[in-house]
């Protein structure tokens, strides 16, 4: 015959149940959690390594009157964000994410305008289209990794450079180029740091701005933040979401360090 089950047995089922229930809430927990703070403080360099070397005034003064501020990046592959998860996890992606929460408020634009597989005069041909009509504030150049990868003329990929650069000037855009990432397929080049070293000249001759990725990415190697597994995806030169999300952040601070200051060299926005 069946009974009503005891109290005393209702109870240990009850516990039984709460045990489980209790067991499911760190794996529940880590569907909804938040990145690890310990993993975002691995991106930490120096303000040197960081520093873009010059002021960005069509920006600031975007930045000074309320918005909106438009950026586009240019590039190949890893601009595009070949390696990550998904779009959303591009650098460009990221870098909007991160610096929307240093300006909160701000009407902000970053369009990714990455092609896999391009080279320095296939960006050109695209400039009119994907950066002149676009009348960015800032452009971000990510330029010359396929250059390196492929074996191409680092004299002809300099003089390239150089032309495209001048074409952003003269349209008044502020102008940040970024070199090469700090990957294993990178380093395998014979040629990279020669290629490093002439993107560094031009931006210096040019005066406009450099990001330092490939230095950024060694610094967070080299001082034991992070490996280069943990930064670049199996294929030995895309870098995966984490590493995206670094560059991303880093690029943040330092356009924020760059936008804080006019050409007068005073402060002028504090967000």
């Amino acid at each position: 015959m069946t009974g009503t089950p005891a109290p005393r047995t209702r109870g240990r089922r009850a516990a039984v149940l709460s045990a489980a229930l209790l067991s499911l809430v760190p794996f529940l927990a880590g569907l909804t959690a938040k990145p690890d703070p310990v993993r975002a403080a691995a991106c930490a360099v120096s303000v040197q390594t960081a520093d873009l070397a010059v002021p960005l005034p069509r920006s600031a003064r975007a930045l000074a009157a309320g918005g909106p501020l438009r950026i586009v990046a240019i590039g190949s592959s890893s601009t595009a964000g070949a390696g990550a998860s998904n779009a959303g996890h591009s650098y460009p992606a990221r870098l909007a994410e991160h610096l929307g929460a240093r300006y909160p408020g701000l009407a902000l634009t970053v369009l990714n305008k990455g092609a896999n597989g391009e080279t320095g005069p296939d960006m050109l041909k695209r400039f009119r289209r994907d950066v002149l009509d676009e009348a960015p504030d800032l452009v971000i150049w990510q330029v010359a990794a396929n250059t390196v990868l492929r074996g191409d003329d680092p004299d002809a990929a300099e003089q390239v450079i150089r032309s495209g650069v001048r074409t952003l000037k003269d349209a008044g855009l502020d102008v940040v180029l970024m070199d090469l990432q700090y990957a294993p397929a990178m380093l395998a080049k014979p040629r990279h740091e020669e290629m490093e070293e002439r993107i560094a000249r031009v931006a210096a001759e040019e005066g406009v701005g450099l990001f330092h990725r490939y230095a950024v990415m060694r610094q967070w190697v080299e001082t034991r933040q992070a490996a280069l597994s943990d930064l670049v995806g199996p294929d030995g030169i895309h870098q995966n979401d984490f590493g995206y999300d670094c560059v991303a952040r880093t690029l943040a601070a330092s356009l924020h360090d760059a936008l804080s200051v006019r050409t007068t060299g005073r402060v002028a926005v504090k967000p």
